[in-house]
């Protein structure tokens, strides 16, 4: 007898809740060999200023790899699975917020609103890339489109984006939150304003843009990226909230961003997304093993860094046809509807 959907969501999730166990040699292992470099780079970034400028922004590029994966590990902290104690991923968290310029609780808050509303259609707006159906497109006014042609733009998203993201959106909390969540806002906005003043008194501010400016604006357009592929791509699943699943959000409507070892390295196994949004509590190193490990999750849509780039073009949902299209594409579907009420 054929399983129904329910019992198949209900297999998949118990076959990766193996997965779903941090290890703590491991979780430290990946604190030295990512930290540590960091750092290291960064040092080295000032030290070789004396005899190039170049140098230094060389240093900056590779530190920005490391931030990504420093990243990664703040990310597993405030799912709660880079280590089993909740106070080691506190403080790992808070600590790897401040070198990445994330506030913790406030990031953890509204990163779990998106895993739990990820390809919820009724439901957009907190940790997503905004993104707007073919028909709410249309409806808008010439100004309201100019503004959502002008976010989606390549040089925005990816180049104003992380300078918004690191001096307005990581500074200041929602309305909505917690007393907790400010306070820890405020705490790191003021530890990172006085590391940042030390740097800048010592050292001057050119050279603190050259390296801490230039490292930041570099992960931060890398990690704006991994995020946008990871949901953005032709066939994703999206659904309004009635016919939302969790399970069919988590598998459909994130990818399979298959790269290559040394850069899967860097970006800590997160193309493998849809193992991640499927479990969250899966340590960033056990990802690839519970892809491997579990078939049905080899269906996941793949994309490579090929394949990738034609998510450029990818603008709006069709809501009717459950895929991404152009603007291109929705400006022939508006022509073609302003002909069918010109024979009415």
């Amino acid at each position: 007898m054929a399983k129904t959907d329910a019992e198949k969501a209900k297999q998949l999730r118990k076959d990766v809740a193996p997965f779903a166990k941090s290890e703590t040699r491991l979780s430290i292992q990946q604190l030295f060999n990512t930290l540590v470099p960091l750092l290291l780079i960064w040092g080295a970034g000032y030290f070789l200023l004396q005899y190039s400028p170049w140098y230094t922004a060389l240093c900056s590029i590779i530190a920005s790899g490391f931030v990504v994966r420093t990243f990664i590990i703040f990310h597993d902290c405030t799912h709660g699975s880079f280590f089993k104690s909740k106070k080691a991923n506190d403080i790992i968290g808070n600590v790897t917020g401040i070198l990445t310029s994330f506030p913790y609780e406030k990031w953890k808050r509204e990163h779990t609103i998106h895993h739990a509303t990820s390809a919820n259609l009724d439901k957009r707006g907190i940790g997503d890339v905004d993104m707007l159906t073919v028909d709410e497109y249309l409806e808008k006014s010439k100004m309201g489109r100019l503004g959502y042609r002008l976010y989606r733009n390549p040089l925005v998203m990816f180049g104003l984006g992380p300078l918004f993201m690191v001096l307005v959106l990581n500074r200041f909390n929602r309305k909505d939150a917690k007393r907790k969540e400010r306070l820890n806002t405020y705490f790191t906005n003021i530890v990172l304003l006085a590391i940042c003043a030390v740097l800048i008194f010592v050292n001057g501010w050119t050279t603190f843009l050259l390296v801490h400016g230039l490292t930041l604006f570099v992960a931060g357009s890398l990690g704006i990226w991994l995020f946008y592929i990871q949901h953005t791509y032709e066939d994703s699943y999206f659904e309004v909230d009635s016919d939302w699943d969790y399970v069919k959000a988590a598998v459909e409507g994130s990818s399979y961003y298959k790269l290559p070892k040394i850069l899967q390295w860097i970006t800590g196994n997160i193309g493998f997304h849809h193992v991640h949004h499927l479990s969250p509590r899966i340590p960033n190193y056990k990802l690839e093993d519970a892809h491997e490990s579990v078939k049905p999750l080899q269906s996941a849509t793949t994309i490579t860094l090929k394949t990738s780039l034609e998510s450029l073009r990818y603008k709006l949902y069709d809501q009717e046809n459950y895929r991404f299209v152009s603007f291109k594409e929705a400006a022939k579907r508006e022509l073609m509807r302003a002909k069918q009420l010109a024979v009415k």
